[in-house]
């Protein structure tokens, strides 16, 4: 009996034991090492198989990785087809199913074309340059690849300068710089040189450049007779001043010759060839100037002839033309109210929507990004996402969608996650609807009272949507309620409500923002003695407006701003565009109404306790502009902190530690303020 009582406590306590261990915790920072998600799903011509991209991280060597694997579109036989700490990427189905050419580092830190054999897994290597091919285009016979590649150019200096002596040791020579544009955000200063296009038969050998203009080139596309290619730039005289003007263009492969498809004012872009071969599906617009302009979706003969829009009725952003096996329609994506939506549109222009739910490509905020490719037989491998987890493969077969994976089950299956709400209130400017999302607290009570977080979109023309986001995430987790959302100005909504920002941001989307925090705090949930605001890029703009404008706040983190539009201008790495389209005037022509828009006008104002936040290699809101306010702010006595993230260009994602340290220092400059209960 005694023996069996201690049998009994020794199993009563493992069974304890085991329980505890499975209770969910919280997420941690150090959670993101562990998180993967799929990218670049490539369904197989005959629609059988879906090669991706499966993304991953090393928290050691404090870098992002990715290996191809291979489905089923039933979900069965998942394999992997390469391993290891490298970045394999950009997969591409050969016409016949049996071959597949991707881009990887696999050898070295080189990125080297590749084409794997698929019956035997056999890969061979087809270039060894020192700058790594792009943009990679199978033949219509699978003898050649054609692909885009940067060329350098050897740069002529005026600089006249004497020899040093032999033996001298003087410093670098000076840098001589005749572009207007000559950095790039997460490129750097930029070398002399333009992306060029490649032909190249899958036995290797040397690529033959195929085009030699001063200019930059895009995806090439093979004609169906592989004579010819098709390919979209912007090859006018005045790129650099109208950096939006491009066409698309057909190159003989025989006699180099290059033809415009497109003269329009505007950007042509994205061909897609129809089956057949005497059609091209691209998408565009008439460019007038404003801020934002919604994309179409086009048709046009292989000569240029018969231009006709699809998609002139939508009213969203048609992107990403895929066309259907029997070329009577083409596929599209396009955001819809924060969803991401595969449609398809008939050539006689009836649209259809085909696929919801596309999502789930950026890890660290709500921006719901997604990608699609479809099968001669029509089905559709898409990345699937949503509150809950980061991209999966999902497969659409004719109207049933089978979900493939589910890369993170293994951590939600010990961490606790926020549940998201969706939420719409009337803007307290005009009365327009706006869009968000409430993400609570793991095991939230409605009963308590919860630190809040208001946390701002960049762009401004972009789209936050119900997709799972590392950062909401962390906040939630540290116990805030957090609201996200799309004021006027977001994309997925239509031209009208984009254009209420054109040349008037930031103004009145304040207004949607404050009645957002407004409609969040009626529900009861709210401290209101803890409020908390941030956001990264055009949301940086915004939080510095918002705490000019109110003292409402108890701490902000303005991260990668811009404050002071002049500069911006003149400082950023596409001041052609920003000065055209954002304002419409150079800023020493309109120097009142640059002034009027720079949160560095309400500096005044702020009572605030402001953290300022930037990547220290950020050419797209570059650094000064953060110092700019943070000298400003203190110079006002107000309490104020700059956090300077090295290596880091605007995206924060350089290595996976720059998004960990931009959220563990949001949150510990709002703890620090948060009135501990």
């Amino acid at each position: 009996m005694k023996k069996h009582l201690i049998l009994f406590l020794v199993l009563g306590f493992l069974l304890h034991l085991e329980t505890n261990a499975q209770e969910k915790t919280n997420l941690e920072l150090t959670d993101l090492f562990y998180m993967e998600y799929v990218s670049e799903p490539q369904i197989s011509p005959d629609g059988t198989q879906v090669v991706f991209v499966r993304n991953f991280k090393d928290i050691l060597t404090d870098r992002d990785y990715s290996n191809l694997w291979i489905s089923n579109i039933d979900g069965s036989r998942i394999r992997q087809l390469t391993q290891g700490n490298q970045r394999d990427y950009a997969p591409s189905w050969s016409n016949d199913g049996k071959k597949l050419a991707f881009l990887s580092n696999q050898d070295d830190e080189k990125v080297k074309l590749f084409v794997m054999y698929l019956d035997t897994r056999e890969t061979v290597t087809l270039t060894n340059t020192a700058i790594p091919p792009d943009a990679v285009s199978w033949s219509p016979d699978d003898s050649q690849l054609a692909f885009t590649q940067f060329v350098p150019e050897t740069k002529n200096s005026m600089l006249n300068l004497p020899a040093k002596p032999e033996g001298a040791e003087w410093n670098a020579a000076p840098i001589f710089i005749s572009e207007l544009n000559y950095r790039s955000d997460g490129a750097g200063y930029l070398k002399s040189g333009k992306s060029q296009i490649f032909t190249l038969g899958i036995d290797g050998g040397t690529p033959r450049q195929r085009t030699f203009t001063s200019h930059n080139h895009g995806n090439p596309i093979w004609a169906k007779d592989g004579k010819s290619l098709f390919f979209s730039a912007n090859l006018h005289e005045s790129s650099e001043l109208e950096p939006r003007n491009s066409e698309i263009y057909s190159l003989d492969l025989a006699s180099g010759e290059v033809k415009a498809l497109t003269s329009r004012f505007g950007p042509d872009g994205d061909p897609s060839l129809s089956p057949d071969g005497l059609m091209i599906a691209f998408t565009g617009h008439d460019d007038t100037f404003q801020g934002y302009m919604v994309t179409n979706l086009y048709i046009m003969n292989t000569d240029g002839t018969s231009v006709k829009n699809l998609t002139a009725d939508l009213d969203r952003d048609a992107n990403n033309p895929q066309w259907e096996g029997n070329g009577q329609g083409i596929y599209f994506q396009y955001d819809d109210q924060g969803d991401v939506k595969v449609g398809h549109v008939a050539l006689t222009g009836k649209i259809r929507t085909i696929v919801e739910g596309l999502g789930g490509l950026d890890l660290g905020r709500p921006y719901n990004v997604g990608s699609y490719t479809v099968s001669s037989n029509n089905r559709v491998a898409f990345t699937l996402g949503s509150t809950e987890h980061p991209a999966d493969l999902a497969v659409w077969n004719g109207g049933n969608t089978t979900r493939i994976t589910a890369l993170n089950d293994d951590i939600f299956s010990f961490r606790k996650i926020g549940k998201t709400e969706e939420i719409w209130w009337e803007s307290s400017f005009d009365g327009r609807r706006i869009q968000g999302w409430i993400v609570t607290p793991p095991d939230f009570d409605p009963t308590k009272k919860y630190p809040f977080i208001l946390e701002i979109h960049g762009g401004p023309f972009a789209m936050y949507g119900p997709s799972f986001a590392y950062e909401i995430q962390n906040y939630a987790a540290a116990g805030y309620v957090v609201l996200y959302t799309n004021p006027r100005g977001s994309t997925g909504y239509g031209q009208e409500f984009g254009n209420l920002i054109h040349h008037d941001y930031p103004n009145h989307d304040y207004e949607d923002l404050m009645s957002g925090v407004d409609a969040v705090i009626a529900k009861g949930y709210i401290d209101t003695n803890n409020l908390f605001v941030t956001g990264g890029s055009g949301g940086g703009v915004l939080t510095a407006w918002i705490v000019g404008k109110t003292n409402r706040f108890k701490a902000a983190v303005v991260a990668k701003p811009v404050i002071n539009w002049t500069s911006f201008v003149l400082h950023a790495d596409n001041p052609a565009f920003f000065a055209k389209y954002w304002f419409g005037k150079m800023p020493w022509e309109d120097q009142e109404n640059y002034w009027r828009r720079s949160p560095l006008s309400l500096v005044g104002n702020v009572k605030t306790p402001t953290m300022l936040l930037t990547g220290e290699q950020d050419f797209r809101t570059p650094i000064s502009e953060s110092e700019q306010y943070y000298t400003a702010l203190k110079l006002q006595g107000v309490e104020a902190a700059m956090v300077r993230i090295p290596n880091a260009s605007h995206g924060l994602v350089n290595r996976p530690s720059m998004l960990m340290s931009k959220s563990a220092a949001i949150l510990s400059w709002f703890n620090h303020y948060r009135d501990q209960q």
